[in-house]
C-alpha cells in the first residue's frame, strides 16, 4: 500500500472547499510573498488543523503532543501518523477513516448549518464523531405531543426536536438515545439534558400536564428538579421512568459523548508513531536479526531490552515484580503495513525483599518475529511501564537481506548473552528459540571479561560432498581489534551447539574473553566450503567493558 502523505496545508484546503473551515487566501504560483507572512500562514494552517479539522476526535494526549512539536516536519509526520493510526485497512491505498471523516464534515455543513457552520452544532459534532444514527425520530415543527409513559404521559406541545438512536457506540454503550431540541426555533438543535427541554408549555400554568399532575399527585414545579426516581407524586411520572433517564445516567452519557472516539489500535498504538511526549521517559534498546526462510521470505527477529533499574516494581505481599506493555508496528518504505506486534505484557522475574537489590541490576528481554520479504522497513516500538506510567518509543529502520539461492551465505550473527542447546523433549516454539537452541541476544553487545561471548548463526547453500553425501564446512572464530587478530578458535562441531554435517548447518559457541582488555572488538566468523572451495567471513562488533 502506498499511503498518500497529505500535508496539513492540502488537508485544510480540502476542508475549505467543503465549507468546514474559513477560507484561506494562498499566493498564486509565481507571486512573491514575504517570509514572515509565509511562516504565519503555515502556523495558521497547523492551528486550524488542530482547532477546526480534528477537535472532536483528537485525544487530549495527542493535543498536548502536537502543541509540543517544534518543527513543521514534526507536525507533518504527526498528522500523517494521526490518520494512519485510525486507518481501518492500512493495506489499501485509501485511508477510509479519513475520507469518511471529511465526508461527515461536508454532510454536517450541508444539513445542520443554522447561523453557525453545521460542523460546530451539537448534531454536527455527534454525526462527525459517531456517524449516522441507526434510527431517527424527527419532529421538525414540534407541536402536539403525546408523552410516552416514561416521560409521565399526558399531552403537551413541544419545540422542534429529534431523537437519534445508536445500537452501539464504543466507549459509551449499547442502545444509546440522544435527544436534540431547537428551543429558539432557529434550526440550531442542542443536546437535551432533560426530556423537559422540548416541552414548550413547561412554564405555562395548568397546560401540558402529565398524568400524575392531572390526578393531583404531582405539580409542574417538581419536574425540572426531580427527574426520574420511584416516587410518582414527586416527579410527575405516574408509572416510573427508565434507568437511562435518571439524572446521573444522563450526565454520564453526555460526558461519554464528549470524549473522542477510541483509536483503532488502542492506547499503545496511539503513541507508537508519535514523538516522546513525556519528560519521564522509559529507556529502550532494540535490535533486529534475520534468518532465511525459503527462497523469498526472511524471518525477522525483534529483540527489546529493558533495564530493571528503569522499571517500577510493585510489592504484592513481599513479592516484587514489574510489568511493561509493548506494541509495535512495521511499515515498509513504500508505506505498506506488513505486520503488527500486538500489545504484549512483559513481566520481570519475581523478587523477594532480599533478592530485589540483585534483581534491580539485571535486565529483561522480549522477542518477537515477523516473516518479511527483502526490502527496507521501519518499526515503531512503544513500551509503557504499567506501575509508573513511564513510556518510551523507538523508531528503528532496518533492511531485510535478499539471499542468493546458490551462493554460500549466513544468517545474522547473533551476539548472544546466552546460548543453550535444547534436547528433543524441550524443542518448542517461543521467544529466543531457534531450532534446537535457545539464543538470547545481547542488545548492548557489551561484555565484561568474566562473561563469555555468545556467537550463533545459520549457514546456507553449502555444497554436498558426493562421497559422503554431507557438506564439508570449516568454521573459525577470529577476534580482532583495530584490524589485528587477537585470537582464533576453530569449530570442531562437538560443543553441543554447532551442527556442521546435517541439512541445517548451525555454528555457535560461547567464546571466553577473560584475557581481553576493555575496548572495541570484532568477531569474524570465517566459513569455508571445502567442496566448492569458497569462503565467506561475516563479522559483528562487540565491546569489552571494565569488570
Amino acid at each position: 500500500m502506498l499511503v498518500r502523505k497529505f500535508s496539513a496545508v492540502f488537508l485544510s484546503m480540502v476542508i475549505c472547499l467543503s465549507g468546514a473551515l474559513p477560507s484561506y487566501v494562498f499566493a498564486q504560483e509565481g507571486q512573491k510573498e514575504k517570509k514572515p507572512r509565509k511562516r504565519q500562514e503555515t502556523r495558521d494552517v497547523y492551528k486550524s488543523w488542530l482547532e477546526n479539522d480534528v477537535p472532536y476526535i483528537i485525544t487530549e494526549e495527542e493535543r498536548k503532543a502536537f502543541k509540543a512539536l517544534k518543527t513543521d516536519d514534526e507536525r507533518e509526520q504527526f498528522i500523517e501518523n494521526f490518520w494512519l493510526r485510525r486507518d481501518p485497512d492500512p493495506d489499501t491505498e485509501e485511508n477510509e477513516y479519513r475520507e469518511e471523516y471529511y465526508r461527515r464534515i461536508a454532510y454536517a455543513n450541508e444539513h445542520f448549518t443554522s447561523g453557525i457552520p453545521g460542523w460546530k452544532t451539537d448534531r454536527g459534532r455527534i454525526y462527525i464523531m459517531f456517524g449516522p444514527p441507526d434510527s431517527k425520530e424527527s419532529h421538525p415543527s414540534g407541536g402536539s405531543y403525546q408523552r410516552p409513559w416514561y416521560e409521565g404521559g399526558g399531552t403537551t406541545s413541544t419545540f422542534p426536536f429529534e431523537i437519534w438512536w445508536y445500537r452501539h457506540i464504543d466507549g459509551v454503550g449499547d442502545g444509546i438515545e440522544i435527544e436534540f431540541v431547537d428551543p429558539t426555533m432557529s434550526g440550531e438543535y442542542r443536546i437535551a439534558r432533560s426530556p423537559e427541554e422540548k416541552d414548550a408549555l413547561l412554564y405555562v400554568p395548568n397546560a401540558g400536564l402529565t398524568l400524575a399532575e392531572e390526578l393531583g399527585l404531582s405539580t409542574k414545579a417538581d419536574r425540572p428538579f426531580f427527574q426520574g426516581g420511584p416516587f410518582a407524586q414527586r416527579d410527575g411520572a405516574l408509572y416510573g421512568t427508565r434507568a437511562q433517564d435518571q439524572p446521573f445516567e444522563r450526565l454520564q452519557r453526555l460526558a461519554d459523548l464528549q470524549r473522542p472516539p477510541k483509536v483503532k489500535f488502542g492506547d499503545l498504538a496511539t503513541k507508537a508513531s508519535d514523538p516522546i511526549i513525556d519528560f519521564d521517559v522509559l529507556p529502550l534498546a532494540v535490535r533486529t536479526d534475520f534468518l532465511k526462510l525459503g527462497d523469498k521470505d526472511v524471518v525477522t527477529f525483534f529483540t527489546l531490552q529493558l533495564e530493571h533499574q528503569d522499571l517500577a516494581f510493585k510489592n504484592l505481599g513481599g513479592v516484587h515484580q514489574a510489568t511493561v506493555n509493548v506494541f509495535g508496528k512495521i511499515r515498509s518504505i513504500a508505506g505498506k503495513s506488513p505486520g503488527i506486534l500486538a500489545d504484549t505484557a512483559i513481566s520481570t522475574p519475581r523478587y523477594t525483599d532480599e533478592t530485589l537489590p540483585i534483581g534491580l541490576k539485571q535486565r529483561s528481554a522480549y522477542q518477537n518475529n515477523v516473516i518479511l520479504p527483502p526490502g527496507h522497513y521501519k518499526i515503531d516500538l512503544y513500551a509503557q511501564d504499567v506501575n509508573s506510567g513511564k513510556r518510551g518509543v523507538v523508531h528503528h529502520s532496518f533492511i531485510v537481506p535478499r539471499y542468493d539461492p546458490e551462493q554460500l551465505s549466513t544468517s545474522s550473527i547473533f551476539i548472544a548473552d546466552r546460548i543453550e542447546p535444547l534436547d528433543n523433549s524441550r524443542v518448542t516454539a517461543g521467544m529466543f528459540i531457534i531450532g534446537r537452541n535457545k539464543v538470547v541476544p545481547k542488545i548492548s553487545q557489551s561484555f565484561k571479561p568474566n562473561q563469555p561471548l555468545g556467537v550463533f548463526l545459520q549457514i546456507y547453500n553449502a555444497k554436498i560432498d558426493q562421497t559422503t553425501l554431507k557438506p564439508d564446512i570449516t568454521v573459525e572464530y577470529i577476534i580482532t581489534k583495530d584490524g589485528n587478530e587477537i585470537k582464533r578458535i576453530k569449530e570442531d562441531g562437538k560443543n553441543g551447539i554447532s551442527e556442521l554435517d546435517g541439512q541445517q548447518l548451525v555454528a555457535g559457541r560461547m567464546l571466553p574473553i577473560e584475557d581481553l582488555t576493555p575496548g572495541n572488538y570484532k568477531v569474524v566468523v570465517k566459513i569455508t566450503d571445502n567442496v566448492a572451495q569458497t569462503s565467506i567471513s561475516p563479522e559483528a562488533d562487540f565491546k569489552v567493558i571494565p569488570q
